[in-house]
């Protein structure tokens, strides 16, 4: 078993931040995230990006840095990308490590004492029940400053030339097919945003109404909406919000109040509902007060002062749970055996009830 580690805050410093890598092969919202915390965490301790799949300039690599020092190591190791993290924490074995969960469902298990930060109260209930003696934290992901600097909430709501934004990425069926042209037959400028755009606050404020639909993408990929942040960085910019409510978008959408459900039984209630907002917006954007409330909690000062405390508590929690002897990881093949144990029970599950087992 590895040494203990010292009860104090260096034990904890530097504080490296696990990805894939950073270059397009891997932009996407997970990413934005991970060097986002690795930022915010700069603000409290040395912190550093380390890549574990491609080498790049300027960032230190995994396998480089496990041959150099032998565990526990001094370092507090932060992996969040999904599919990887039972590979990674498998590598990071004895060595203090945190998972920070944004999507749930990809299937694994948690070694006992892996401390997980959870970016939404969906995914938090998710590890809440699936791994109820593990360390479990709430740190949201921030929205960056641009969005309360520049976003155009609180001014004298004019026409904005886009009626209706809906960015392709995500969308469902139902809003790209018959949603979308039922609006433009009703006379309403509906713009699709495909690709790469360079100012999303600029986008966002030129348009009245916004529309997110991501469950049944969500569905398909066996995963959750992790922390669905378009939503709320439409609010930050004025707009209507009109959205599904799966998983994490539940934390900030309350229906008729911070948003509106989408596609909730019949295209022509959403027709009229969408036709409404446009023509008199302010009678369904949510109250200026509350929305303020709302936002400052994303804010990357509060998530900060978030990830202070959990770094606080984990100063004093990791070491004794390594003396114990919690930090060491089960196998990757232990990990897998309780997977395919899971699927067998729910195959076995939903066998007819008269098969004789």
């Amino acid at each position: 078993m590895p040494s203990a580690l010292p009860s104090s805050a260096s034990a904890l410093i530097p504080i490296r931040v696990l990805v894939p890598g950073t270059g397009t092969r891997f932009r996407c919202g997970g990413l934005s995230v991970a060097l986002q915390t690795a930022r915010l965490l700069a603000a409290l301790r040395p912190t550093e990006v380390v890549t574990y799949r491609e080498r790049e300039p300027g960032f230190p690599f995994l396998d480089d840095l496990l041959q150099a020092e032998s565990a526990p190591g001094a370092a507090l190791w932060l992996v969040s990308w999904g599919f990887d993290v039972p590979r990674l924490l498998q590598r990071l074995q004895g060595r203090p490590t945190v998972y920070q969960a944004h999507s749930s469902g990809y299937g694994f298990d948690l070694p006992p004492g892996v401390p997980v930060v959870a970016v939404s109260r969906n995914t938090l209930g998710y590890w809440g029940a699936r791994a109820p003696r593990n360390p479990l934290f709430l740190v949201p992901n921030a929205l960056e400053p641009q969005w309360f600097d520049r976003g155009r909430r609180t001014q004298e709501f004019e026409r904005r030339p886009i009626d209706v934004l809906v960015q392709q990425r995500k969308s469902s069926a139902y809003v790209l097919n018959r949603l979308i042209p039922a609006l433009r037959a009703r006379g309403l400028q509906v713009q699709v945003q495909d690709g790469w755009v360079d100012d999303l606050v600029d986008l966002f404020n030129a348009a009245t109404v916004y529309l997110y639909d991501s469950a049944d993408h969500w569905r398909a990929a066996g995963v959750s909406e992790g922390f669905g942040l378009p939503p709320l960085e439409a609010s930050a910019c004025g707009c209507v919000v009109f959205s599904s409510l799966n998983h994490a978008l539940a934390d900030t959408l309350t229906p008729g109040e911070m948003g509106h459900q989408l596609g909730c039984g019949a295209l022509q209630y959403d027709v009229d509902r969408i036709a409404a907002a446009v023509a008199d917006p302010r009678a369904w954007r949510p109250g200026a007060a509350g929305l303020e409330q709302q936002l400052q909690a994303y804010s990357e000062s509060q998530l900060v002062e978030g990830w202070r405390r959990v770094l606080a508590e984990l100063d004093a929690l990791l070491p004794l749970m390594q003396r114990e002897g919690v930090l060491v990881a089960p196998s990757l093949g232990q990990l897998r055996r309780r997977r395919w144990r899971r699927w067998f029970q729910r195959v076995v599950n939903r066998l007819p009830g008269w098969l004789p087992w």
